[in-house]
C-alpha cells in the first residue's frame, strides 16, 4: 500500500520546484521533494534533456530504468535559456516558484544571466539550492565534481577495501546520493525559515561535503591522535567482533558491539571461556587482536550455513544478518513492509517497482507515482499553469525558445 492516510494531503503539496539539476545528486533531491508532494518541474534542453536519459545498458528500451528511478513524479519543460525568449520564460516561472535546484559547475548559471542574484530579484522569497563539486569557496571551487572523484578526494575510498589490500570505491554513488539528501534537508530548512520571515535564501552543498560527512569517526581518530585509518574490510574501526564472517554458504554480519553481546557471541560459538581470555577480555584488546579473533570465528562458522547460525544468534539476541544480493534485499518482505519498494506507474502504462521515500510520517508512505516524463512532455501544460497566454506559448514554440515533446522518447518527424 503506497498511499498516505486517507484525507491527509502530502506535506509539500502546493510547493513549486524548478529542477535545473541533472544526472543524480540534484534529481535525488527533487525525487524526495516530489514524494513529499512538491510539484517538481524539470527544466531541460531539447532534445537531449538530462544527460542521464542516455545512461543505458544493452537491451534498455525507451527511458532508461536508472532515469525512471530518479525522475518519477516530475514534469518536464524544455527551454533554450540561451535565447532571450527562453531566458525570459524561465524568469517568469521563477517569479511563481518556491524552489530552484541546480548542480552546474560554478559560474555556469551566472554566465547564463541566471545566477542567484538575478533570480532573487525576480522572486525575493525564492529558495535557491545549488550542488557543486567542491563547494563555492576555496582553491578548488571552480573545478567540476563527480562522485568517484570526490569519494577519492575526501578520503572515503582510502578506508574502503579489504584489510591489507588496495583501497576500492564503494559500489554505490555515496557522494551523489548524500548530496541530494543534504540538498533536500537544506531546502526544507530554508523553506521553513521562509514561512517565518517571507524571505528566501541560498542553500549550498557539495559532493565534497556529502563525502566528508561519512568520515565522522575517522576524522575523530585523526584529530585526536593523528591516526590515518586504512581499509579494514567489513570490520569496524572501534569495536570487535563487528563485521562479516564466512559461513559454509556465504557471509553473515555479526555484531558483538558491547560486553553483553560479546558474551552472547562467545556462548553461541561454544567458547564461553573467551570472555575471560586475556586476548579478548576487554574491548580495546579485542580490537587489537581482531584478526586473530576473525580467524577463530570463521573456523567455527564455516561448519554450518548462514540460516543455521543466524537462527542461533537470533535466539541469543545477538545482532546478525546475512549478506544478501541486491535482488534478495529488494525482494525481501521486510523491505516492502517499510515501503522501500513501492509500485509506481510505468511510462508505457501499467506499473513498475521503484525505491520509495526512506521516511515514514505517522507511519504513512508518500510516493510520487506518476512516471518519469519525456523531454519537454509538459512544456505547454506548465507554461499555461504559470499564466502564459496561448499566443505567447505558440510564439515560444515557433521561435525555438521552447519545445513540446511527444509521448515517445523517439520523436516523429512531425514532432521534430
Amino acid at each position: 500500500m503506497n498511499q498516505p492516510i486517507a484525507g491527509l494531503s502530502k506535506p509539500l503539496a502546493g510547493v513549486k520546484v524548478l529542477e535545473l539539476s541533472q544526472i543524480m545528486a540534484g534529481p535525488t533531491c527533487g525525487l524526495m521533494l516530489a514524494d513529499l508532494g512538491a510539484d517538481v518541474i524539470k527544466v531541460e534542453r531539447y532534445p537531449q534533456g538530462d544527460d542521464a536519459r542516455r545512461y543505458r545498458r544493452a537491451g534498455d528500451d525507451g527511458l532508461p530504468p536508472s532515469f525512471m528511478m530518479l525522475n518519477r513524479g516530475k514534469r518536464s519543460i524544455a527551454l533554450d535559456v540561451k535565447r532571450p525568449e527562453g531566458k525570459a520564460a524561465l524568469l517568469k516561472l521563477v517569479e511563481k516558484s518556491d524552489v530552484v535546484t541546480e548542480n552546474f559547475r560554478m559560474g555556469v548559471m551566472e554566465r547564463l544571466g541566471l545566477g542567484y542574484d538575478v533570480l532573487r530579484e525576480a522572486n525575493p522569497a525564492l529558495v535557491y539550492c545549488a550542488i557543486t563539486g567542491y563547494g563555492r569557496t576555496g582553491p578548488l571551487a571552480a573545478c567540476g565534481g563527480f562522485d568517484l572523484i570526490l569519494q577519492a578526494f575526501s578520503g572515503l575510498i582510502s578506508v574502503t577495501g579489504e584489510d591489507g589490500g588496495d583501497p576500492v570505491k564503494p559500489g554505490v554513488s555515496i557522494a551523489d546520493v548524500n548530496a541530494g539528501i543534504l540538498a533536500a534537508f537544506g531546502t526544507l530548512a530554508a523553506y521553513i525559515e521562509r514561512l517565518r520571515t517571507g524571505q528566501g535564501q541560498r542553500v549550498d552543498t557539495s559532493l565534497l561535503q556529502a563525502s566528508m560527512q561519512h568520515m565522522y569517526w575517522y576524522a575523530a581518530a585523526y584529530f585526536s591522535r593523528g591516526i590515518v585509518p586504512k581499509p579494514a574490510g567489513t570490520a569496524h574501526p572501534l569495536i570487535a567482533p563487528y563485521q562479516v564472517y564466512r559461513c559454509r554458504d556465504g557471509g553473515l554480519a555479526v555484531g558483538g558491539a558491547n560486553e553483553t553481546n560479546w558474551g552472547r557471541v562467545a556462548q553461541v560459538l561454544g567458547h564461553p571461556e573467551w570472555v575471560d581470555d586475556p586476548r579478548f577480555n576487554t574491548p580495546d584488546i579485542r580490537l587489537a587482536n581482531r584478526r586473530e579473533l576473525e580467524v577463530l570465528i570463521n573456523e567455527i562458522l564455516s561448519t554450518d550455513t548462514r540460516s543455521v547460525w543466524a537462527s542461533r544468534f537470533d535466539a541469543a539476541q545477538v545482532p546478525c544478518g546475512p549478506v544478501q544480493t541486491v535482488g534478495e534485499a529488494l525482494d525481501h518482505e521486510q523491505t516492502r513492509s517499510v515501503r522501500m519498494v513501492v509500485d509506481v506507474q510505468s511510462p508505457e502504462g501499467g506499473s513498475m517497482r521503484a525505491l520509495g521515500l526512506p521516511v515514514l510520517l505517522n507511519g504513512s508512505s508518500y510516493v510520487a507515482e506518476a512516471p518519469a516524463p519525456r523531454v519537454g512532455q509538459n512544456t505547454a501544460e506548465v507554461l499555461r499553469e504559470y499564466g502564459f497566454a496561448e499566443a505567447d506559448i505558440n510564439q515560444l514554440l515557433d521561435s525555438g525558445a521552447a519545445f513540446q515533446g511527444g509521448a515517445s522518447e523517439r520523436l516523429t518527424a512531425d514532432e521534430l
